[in-house]
């Protein structure tokens, strides 16, 4: 069938990315789903770092490649051995599919499968295959996704069946940034009420932490950003305190604030700086979390010794430490009980034509969330 999807043919483009348009709204061949693999018709899809970290050459992938990886849809076509959904069911699509075999995911971590990291590395689906076209050409997909576009054709292992009621605009976030940003709380860290957060970076996973630390009691939450709009969005959802991280004594008055250190804190802007920081206002015995994606030769002179005489934990967190199939449906329901307001971190939709400008605003630090709807 036809479609249409945002295409990126190289990495690197410069800025602005409305002008140069390193995404290409053009039409793909997209070929019937293979055995254990959805058709679905993309109703919303988010726009994310880890789109963007893509487009600017961070993280290197296979081109020409079909962007988006945080999405939902309706289900139109079953490929041969999907037996558990239907057509019709409404879905939000997870960008590392699970194989259920290999030993990261016989230990109950479906987020560190093995061949789901291969193929995403590939830019195929989960069984190898790639089903996007242009003219003969091979189009590679997007974590398994491809999610700006109209339709995608997914393994059924990417799929996560949701309520209907759930706003297709809503249910797209719990793709990633809800998945990532509250995992690392929940699952990672595993933040006790009456513990002490911080979250260091306030893009829609660093929200979504921020959400998740408040709705797990902690009693003091700081929000820490370069944005005075986005500390100040992060007060109206929760945050006890806040504080920009241009200050040049940032770090002290933080660890003032939480008496020497919080419990944990939580790293989500994908930047040296941002996790020095972080490490910094981790108390003596406390935990230090990373899920933000630096450039893969990034690096951190860490004190060693400061992990034995003061106990101290560094852990990193892929998709927030997930059991999709058991963490999406806990998450939704939190959501419809008021207790994690992710409808907050919507900063507007875009049509498929306007996604490069989406871009922009993405990387100036001016959304949190924006949709696209195509």
């Amino acid at each position: 069938m036809k479609i249409q999807a945002a295409v990126l043919e190289t990495m690197g483009a410069t800025r602005p990315y409305a002008t140069s348009r390193p995404l290409r709204i053009d039409y793909l061949e997209l070929a019937p789903p293979g055995p254990n693999e959805v058709l679905i018709r993309i109703k919303a899809a988010g726009l994310c770092h880890s789109d963007l970290s893509v487009i600017n050459g961070d993280r290197p992938r296979p081109m020409p490649m079909a962007l988006g990886h945080e999405a939902a849809g309706i289900v139109e076509q079953l490929g041969d051995g999907v037996a558990d959904l239907a057509v019709g069911d409404h879905v939000v699509l997870v960008f590392v599919p699970s194989c259920g075999h290999c030993h990261p995911c016989a230990e109950g971590r479906p987020a560190l499968c093995e061949p789901g990291a291969a193929a995403n590395g590939a830019g195929t689906l989960l069984g190898g295959a790639r089903r996007l076209t242009r003219q003969e050409q091979t189009i590679n997909h997007h974590l398994g996704c491809s999610a700006f576009a109209t339709h995608a054709v997914v393994s059924r292992r990417s799929a996560i069946k949701v309520d209907r009621e759930l706003p297709f605009e809503h249910a797209a976030l719990f793709g990633c940034a809800v998945l990532t940003g509250v995992g690392a709380v929940i699952n990672t860290a595993r933040v006790n009420a009456g513990s002490t957060v911080a979250v260091v970076g306030l893009g829609g996973v660093g929200l979504a932490s921020l959400l998740g630390a408040v709705a797990a009691g902690a009693r003091q939450v700081i929000a820490v950003d370069l944005a005075d709009d986005k500390l100040a969005l992060a007060q109206s959802l929760g945050a006890t305190h806040a504080f920009n991280a241009r200050g040049t004594d940032v770090i002290e008055a933080i660890r003032e604030a939480s008496s020497g250190g919080v419990d944990t804190a939580i790293e989500m802007a994908g930047a040296t700086r941002a996790f020095e920081i972080a490490y910094r206002i981790t108390r003596r015995g406390g935990t230090t979390v990373t899920a933000g994606l630096p450039r893969p030769d990034a690096t951190w002179a860490m004190p060693v010794v400061n992990l034995v005489a003061e106990e101290r934990t560094i852990k990193g967190s892929y998709v927030g430490t997930c059991v999709p199939l058991r963490d999406i449906p806990r998450y939704v329901d939190l959501f419809r009980a008021g207790r994690l307001p992710i409808d907050r971190l919507l900063s507007g939709s875009l049509a498929l034509n306007e996604i490069n400008r989406g871009f922009d605003l993405l990387h100036e630090g001016k959304a949190v969330r924006q949709i696209v709807l195509p």
